[in-house]
């Protein structure tokens, strides 16, 4: 009996062990959540998004999320708020904003 509920605690240990790498792993695939969107507007037959770098130390990138569309994507600088068009008021609205690692996007 003990055997066995030795046998279960190692492989309980393991699995928490493994799930924790995994978690570190996908932390680890993109930077800090910087960028936010502050507002969603139209002005005349364009539509916009607000957004704000939130991380005073660093540049931060971005890309739009927009269903059956190419994703718009960019960079905002340190602190900078900027209106980013994305598209007109007959297409599709913006899904959200995904924060993406400035090193791996190219530009």
């Amino acid at each position: 009996m003990r055997k066995i509920i030795a046998i279960a605690l190692t492989a309980a240990a393991c699995g928490a062990s493994l799930a924790f790498t995994a978690g570190e792993a996908a932390a680890a695939d993109h930077g800090p959540q910087c960028v936010m969107v502050r507002k969603n507007f139209t002005k005349g037959e364009y539509r916009y998004l607000r957004l704000t770098n939130l991380c005073g130390q660093r540049t931060s990138c971005y890309i739009i999320v927009i269903p059956h569309a190419k994703d718009p994507h960019g960079r905002l600088l340190k602190g900078q708020t900027k209106d980013v068009r994305y598209g007109t008021t007959q297409g599709p609205k913006a899904l959200f904003v995904k924060n993406t690692s400035c090193s791996t996007e190219s530009h």
